[in-house]
């Protein structure tokens, strides 16, 4: 399903980052993020997601998303995870998680039966980075931790596949195989462990939970504009070179034509669509100095760098070199 790029960021997260005695303020300060990224219930986007996980590694080390999933008080967890605590298996609370999930953020929890394991993998959608080791270390500990608690198990039979170097305190939690610095994150869980029943199954209040989310999630279907879904084929296409009105329609399964009307019902065109995510991507690479002004300038699309430096003076006023200067004297002024 096609989604918007903000993630509500829950109550849950910022309790979490209490619970390590770490000051809001400096890590939305930290994280590059205006101040208001620090209330409840604030939305920010995928690489201000992952700029704030980015930012919990800096202050509390690599292996804080463990230590802040672990300490999460099942109370206030997003709704994705609250119905699952009630489920039947871990199996059907592992499908519903993966099923609410987009109701939170743009993301993704895909589930691929290689026998005798379920494979997981977390998806972003908007994501032009590697998610954060932090993020998929929470992410996974998360569900091992719902099985955990609701089959009163140990969940031993699993193994995983981390992106990230070696570390203790995975291997203390995970308690399992695990492959280190490979290709992918991915975690594996084997069937006889999803089978295993949920000692606090509750099937009327999981159908209350279920109904109330499905309804959400209608919603948030209908809400889905042809706007962000133009966005969104833009960020996945600009590589490629620079993507028309006809390839996008051709990808949406619908006319030019009826694209452009779309569009304009909702305010926008192509051509501001195009040049707003190209402006706010190359803000994005622009503060990863890795990027040269080159790849940058490849991975928006543009034919030459020239073609590039001229957009940026336009939407910024100024060259992307003094850009990224004047973004690095503030971080370390």
């Amino acid at each position: 399903m096609m989604t918007t790029d903000r993630n509500k960021l829950p109550a849950a997260f910022w309790l979490g980052v209490d619970k390590l005695g770490v000051s809001r303020s400096q890590l939305v300060r930290l994280s590059g993020l205006p101040l208001s990224a620090g209330q409840a219930q604030s939305k920010v986007s995928t690489a201000q997601f992952f700029a704030l996980w980015s930012a919990l590694e800096q202050l509390k080390g690599a292996d804080v998303g463990i230590e802040l999933a672990t300490n999460l008080d099942s109370t206030v967890l997003p709704p994705s995870f609250l119905v699952a605590y009630h489920a039947k298996t871990f199996r059907d609370a592992l499908q519903r998680v993966s099923r609410f999930k987009s109701l939170c953020a743009p993301e993704e929890l895909k589930l691929e039966n290689t026998e005798p394991y379920v494979k997981i993998i977390s998806h972003w959608l908007y994501a032009t980075d590697i998610s954060p080791p932090s993020l998929t270390d929470a992410t996974f500990s998360a569900i091992i931790a719902l099985g955990r608690h609701g089959t009163e198990t140990p969940i031993k039979h699993i193994k995983l596949e981390l992106r990230r170097a070696k570390s203790q305190a995975a291997i203390d939690y995970f308690q399992c195989p695990i492959k280190w610095n490979a290709k992918q994150d991915a975690l594996y869980i084997h069937n006889r462990d999803l089978d295993l029943p949920f000692i606090k199954f509750n099937e009327e209040l999981t159908c209350i939970l279920d109904s109330a989310l499905n309804d959400q999630l209608d919603q948030h279907k209908a809400n889905s504009s042809y706007s962000e879904k133009v966005r969104w084929m833009l960020k996945k296409t600009l590589t490629a070179g620079r993507p028309d009105l006809k390839t996008i329609a051709r990808e949406l399964a619908i006319s030019e034509r009826t694209l452009q009307r779309q569009l304009s019902s909702e305010g926008g065109t192509f051509q501001a669509i195009l040049s707003n995510t190209r402006h706010e991507l190359a803000l994005e690479y622009l503060q990863n100095n890795s990027y040269d002004l080159g790849e940058i300038a490849y991975m928006l699309g543009y034919e030459d760098q020239a073609s590039f430096f001229r957009a940026f003076q336009n939407w910024q006023q100024i060259s992307p070199t003094k850009w990224r200067d004047a973004q690095l004297n503030k971080a370390n002024p």
